[in-house]
Formats: C-alpha cells, structure tokens, sequence
C-alpha cells in the first residue's frame, strides 16, 4: 500500500478517530457541531445587505494576512504544548460579533478555522479534523449567544449606525462587554465540559483555564472591540490591527519559548538550570540580609527498579506524582526543582534546623504514602532519601558547595538505609 493509500484509507468515515471517544463526548461533540451548522442554516435566511459583504471583506482582509503570516508561530506553540491552549483567533471573531450579521459571522468563524486546519493541524496526527470542527462549531455558538446579547440590548443596531454619525452611549458598552464575557463563557463551558469527561484532572478551576490564558483572551476581546469600531466607522483603519495582533503573537510565543527554556517537561518543574539561577539568586540576598538559605537534594529509592519491572512510562508517571507532592509539602515562596533523573532540589529561603528538618521529613513522609497504579493496576510503592544543608552553617562560599554537602548527607543516607532524612553537618 503507497503512501498516498494509507492517507486515503485514514480518511475513511470507519476510521475517524471521532469514533474512539467516550459515548457521551462523542455525543457533545456531534451534537455541538450539528447545532452550529443549524444555526447557520437558519441566520442564512436572512441575506445580508451589500454593506454588510463589504464590511466582511474588509474583516477578512485583515484577518487573513495576520493568519497567515502567523501560522508557522502557531505550529510551534501548537507542538510545544501538550494541552489546549489560547489560539489568537478571538481578535477577529468577536469583531465580527459586532460588525457583521449572524450569517457572515458563522462563515467567518468556518473560513478562520478551515484556513487554520489546512496551515497548521493538518499536519498534526493527534489532532484529528474532528477536533478543529468542534472548535469552529463552539467558536460559532459562542459568537451567536454574544451576537444574541447584542441585539437584545439594541447596541447591534446602534453600533452599525455609526458611520452615519450616531454616537453609543454607556449601555452600549455594556452590552459589548455582556456579550465578551457571554462568548467566553460559552466557549469555556463547552471546551472545559469535554476536557473534563476526556481526561483527570486535577483541579475543577484548570477547566477554567489558567489566569495568563484568560488575560490573553480578554486582550484578544478588547482588540476586538476596536477592529469592530473601525470596521464601522472607517474601514481601511482596520488593516492596521495586522501589526498589533502580529505582535502579540510574537510576544505570546516569546513566552512560551522562555517558560520551555525554564521547565522540565516531564515534571512542569524548574529544570536545573532554572533552579541553579534562583537558587543563586536566593543565596546572594542570604548574603546581604544574613539570613539563612537551606537547600533539599531529594533522591528517590530503587527509581532504577521501577523502570526495570514496570517500564518508563510508569517511571515517568511516577515523577508526575512525585512534583506534585513536593510543589504541596513545601511552603510558598520556596523554589522546586528536578535536578535530573530521579533527583529533585528544593530551595528553602529563610529557615532554621528546625524548619529544615520538619519540611524534610514531610515530604519523605508524603511520598513513602504516595500510590501510583501501573496499566494492570498493581500498585507502586515509593521512598526517597533527602540530604540538607543550610547555609551559612555549612562552611561553603557558594551555591554549588551547599548543594555538594545537602549531595554528601543524601549518599550518608543511602549508606545509612535509605528512605530518611540526612543532615550535614548541622
């Protein structure tokens, strides 16, 4: 079988991987799909004025450069996340909530989208069409209850007089900011609800998204809101907004490459390097303020036994669980690290033996109770041997010597028996 075969038989309907989805996603996410193809069905009834397609063509001859020139930014910020993340699209679809009628707001979101798909997922095996058209389809509803807002309050209809000189008032406002939050929710509810029913997670507020991600998405609103304005008022000036919206697109995946630079993947920890230079950080204001810096080098037991007999994806999942129970046993303000393999860092700023001790002995604590489950469901059990410095008590002049005594009371450790907590020279 050629190439061009296997790719032709992935298209067949039998092998969708839409099909492989819990019952009741699949459901959703048909049933979403299918409600907004219905409502462009129905907004299509009503046939848009000749002022109306050139508006439109104006909103998609700024949307599409931006697009475009950006597709490439979002392939890597599409591959460097392992999760849903914030695409830039809102910009224009929320100021065709504003400017354009139902029938040509729906069409927008389809052409954005399927622009979207053929640049940038198509090329991406674990995100099936499927995934793109129910993205476009709660996209679609979403702007049709924030249209729905609009229209209700009256500010659609005085908004689209503008150019004829008619002025919004405060209750306008309003009501564009109504319909943003109503956009966003809707988006949210549906995107989150499948989230939820496809994968565990931990907390019910990450179905919310993170707060840089919600910021983002007011940006992408209130940008919006003035490529609407625009739209409505002069046209032309619209094709300016090509150049801010690039431009946080640079900046947004600045960020994200700044962040991967500073985490391990595997974790979502400080990788070494980034715990090194925070560590160092630390111990320089120790210096000045004379106050006490302690360090953690946590090694877990027989971690090399785990892969063995379970394999490292059961090994990978262990350190997961592992970052987490340590990110809820120390204290905020402290800083931790995967310092590489199974070895973690744990920077403790402004501590005494005490409080070293007490946090030490937590963690070895919380881990010896922590349970993963391999595929079979056989349960794995865990330790882990802690070595402690705390500086100025340990006679090192700097960062690296601390971490070489905490290292030495880690190895006395293990000799000792391992899973405790070892002290140097306290």
């Amino acid at each position: 079988m050629s190439g061009e075969d296997i790719t032709h038989a992935g298209w067949a309907p039998v092998r969708w991987k839409l099909w492989s989805l819990p019952g009741r996603v699949r459901f959703l996410v048909l049933g979403v799909i299918l409600v907004a193809f219905g409502v462009l069905v129905l907004a299509a009834r009503t046939a848009p004025t000749d002022r109306q397609w050139v508006t439109a063509g104006w909103l998609v001859a700024a949307a599409l450069p931006h697009l475009h020139a950006s597709h490439l930014i979002e392939r890597r910020r599409r591959d460097r996340s392992g999760t849903p993340y914030v695409d830039l699209c809102s910009v224009w679809i929320f100021a065709g909530v504003i400017a354009l009628p139902l029938v040509l707001e729906v069409a927008l979101v389809a052409a954005i989208y399927g622009h979207r798909w053929l640049l940038v997922n198509r090329f991406d095996a674990v995100r099936p069409p499927h995934r793109t058209v129910f993205t476009a389809a709660t996209l679609a509803l979403a702007a049709t209850a924030a249209a729905a807002v609009l229209r209700a309050t009256g500010a659609h209809e005085h908004l689209a007089q503008l150019g004829a000189g008619v002025r919004p008032g405060w209750a306008d406002l309003a009501a564009v900011v109504t319909a943003a939050a109503v956009q966003w929710a809707v988006n949210t509810a549906l995107v989150g609800t499948v989230i939820a029913w496809t994968v565990t997670v931990e907390h019910r507020r990450r179905l919310l998204g993170s707060a840089s991600d919600n910021l983002l998405e007011v940006s992408q609103l209130a940008l919006g809101v003035f490529v609407a304005l625009a739209l409505l008022w002069w046209p032309p000036a619209a094709l300016l907004m090509i150049i801010p919206t690039f431009a946080l697109h640079q900046c947004v995946q600045l960020d994200q490459l700044k962040l991967a630079a500073r985490t391990d993947h595997r974790t979502g920890l400080l990788n070494a390097k980034a715990w090194g230079e925070q560590a160092e950080h630390a111990l320089e204001r120790a210096r000045a303020t004379r106050q006490r810096v302690g360090v953690l080098m946590i090694d877990l037991d027989w971690f090399k036994r785990i892969n063995d007999t379970h394999g490292h994806p059961v090994g990978d999942d262990v350190l997961a669980a592992v970052a987490t129970v340590l990110t809820r046993a120390v204290r905020r303000g402290d800083t931790v690290g995967r310092y590489g393999g199974e070895e973690f860092a744990v920077l403790l700023p402004d501590v005494d033996e005490a409080e070293v001790r007490a946090i030490a002995e937590r963690i070895r604590l919380r881990i010896r109770a922590l349970r993963v489950s391999t595929p079979t469901g056989e349960p794995v059990t865990l330790s882990a041997t802690i070595g402690a410095a705390l500086h100025p008590v340990v006679p090192a002049a700097d960062l690296d010597g601390v971490i070489r005594a905490a290292d030495d009371a880690l190895y006395a450790g293990k000799k000792a028996g391992r899973d405790r907590v070892a002290l140097a020279a306290l």
